[in-house]
């Protein structure tokens, strides 16, 4: 039986997600109530108003930001990034992460633009040729898309086929989803343009595909476009 406080982390990862529902007799907390008893959610939404960092203490936005990008980041050859998917919690991306790099962010909702770089395109990713020469990016990470927008196998193939014409040789394609039914409308198994990849054993992981320590079990894959560009090993 679950203690009270796995009960209470899984509740806030609920929230986080959109998927909780409200107990009987259980009333959901204007914002300005929230902003008067709720010291932590006045923070954050004061960081937000600000444009700083907005904590969110979930181990796979952790493993992204302080894991992920640092080995990537790292590397001599990744200077134009695509980062695909965009919501509040990407807002602060560029300054804190990309903000010496050619950072470009995607999201096919108008009302993400806000939260996307400076360089925000609004379009869907199997557009991506549209947008960037063949060959151009560095580094393009898809996180949160496949089951949130891509839903069919159709979909989902013109779209990974556009990201794999994007990177050059040699670069890396980060793909992060939600290993549960709901979130899994195709058998990654059966998307013919993953099979164009390689994949990458992230060194700071320790596997090709991370799972994390989630509800959801977001789980991270890490490939790279096989050609002649090499990287020195992490």
């Amino acid at each position: 039986m679950p203690d009270a406080s796995s009960s209470t982390r899984s509740r806030e990862l609920e929230i986080y997600r959109g998927t909780a529902k409200l107990s009987d007799g259980e009333k959901p907390s204007s914002p300005i109530v929230r902003l008067c008893t709720d010291w932590g959610y006045a923070t954050r939404v004061v960081r937000y108003a600000m444009g700083l960092p907005v904590p969110l203490d979930t181990e796979d936005r952790r493993v992204l930001e302080h894991d992920i990008f640092a080995y990537f980041l790292a590397l001599p050859r990744t200077h134009r990034v695509l980062f695909i998917g965009c919501d509040w919690y990407t807002k602060h991306y560029q300054r804190a992460f990309f903000s010496d790099r050619d950072y470009w962010t995607l999201d096919v909702s108008p009302k993400a633009r806000k939260f996307g770089g400076t360089q925000h395109i609004v379009d869907g990713v199997e557009r991506l040729e549209s947008h960037f020469a063949a060959g151009s990016v560095d580094l393009i990470f898809c996180n949160g898309v496949y089951g949130f927008g891509l839903d069919s196998r159709e979909h989902c193939e013109r779209a990974i086929e556009a990201c794999w014409a994007t990177l050059r040789a040699g670069g890396y394609f980060v793909f992060g989803w939600d290993d549960i039914p709901a979130r899994t409308p195709v058998p990654l198994d059966a998307i013919a343009a993953l099979n164009r990849f390689e994949r990458f054993p992230m060194p700071v992981l320790g596997s090709w595909r991370y799972l994390t320590e989630t509800p959801y079990r977001h789980t991270y894959d890490f490939y790279r476009k096989g050609g002649s560009a090499t990287e020195p090993p992490g």
